[in-house]
């Protein structure tokens, strides 16, 4: 059965080498060229991959991305984007995209990195338990959500879930910060330690009861991170 790609792109001589590429590596495709259309597909057409501009004319990728993930909408998205500060990538990742690449790139690159998030994304909806519990939280890993004792869920960016998900399923485990990018964001991604550091402490203000003196996500001195249940 083929994947289901979503194209949001305002460069015409760019979305079309991107849809032909796509659709000779077996896709089915669907384009939009401004950020209101491909909400509207997105959220009407439920497509299995989204690669998503962010510099688009009306809405913005940013704020399309948030959207989907704010109405429920976990599609996987690569953002593509023509800056390469850490800040903008950091506020993809926030937002809820789930890979990002910077302008000028590879079409091989891309086309890679879209199986590999296809195939992550269909291994985790496959494997592992449907639930981890530590504290007063569990992990529904089939729903992917976090909820407290009381059954409500907390709001998690994609990246945060994973980044709890894997640090959950390995506890006891001192996990560098070099293992943990590259199983949450990939071989390749530009993502630093500082980044690491900064959503493991954004992770740390929704599941400790004290943040400042975590019982969960503990620091491993000029290593990485320990996960305690």
């Amino acid at each position: 059965m083929r994947s289901n790609v979503l194209i949001v792109e305002d460069d015409a001589a760019m979305l079309r080498g991107l849809e032909d590429n796509y659709r000779a590596s077996g896709y089915s495709v669907r384009v939009a060229r401004e950020g209101s259309r491909g909400l509207s597909l997105a959220m009407e057409a439920a497509p299995d991959l989204l690669v998503l501009d962010v510099m688009l004319p009306g809405i913005n990728g940013f704020d399309v991305c948030r959207r989907l993930r704010e109405g429920g909408r976990q599609v996987p998205t690569i953002m593509l984007t023509a800056k390469d500060e850490e800040a903008d990538v950091l506020l993809g990742f926030g937002v809820g995209a789930d890979d990002y690449l910077t302008k000028p790139f590879s079409v091989r690159e891309l086309l890679a990195r879209s199986e590999a998030l296809l195939r992550r994304v269909a291994q985790a909806g496959a494997s592992g338990p449907p639930e981890l519990a530590f504290g007063d939280w569990v992990i529904d890993q089939a729903g992917r959500q976090l909820r407290d004792e009381a059954g409500r869920a907390v709001p998690l960016s994609p990246k945060e879930y994973e980044l709890l998900v894997y640090l959950a399923s390995r506890p006891g485990r001192a996990l560098s910060r070099e293992q943990i990018m590259n199983a949450v964001w990939g071989y390749g991604c530009m993502v630093t330690r500082r980044s690491i550091d900064r959503f493991v402490n954004s992770l740390r203000k929704k599941v400790e009861v004290d943040p400042g003196r975590p019982r969960h996500i503990l620091t491993v001195r000029e290593h990485g991170y320990r996960f305690e249940g």
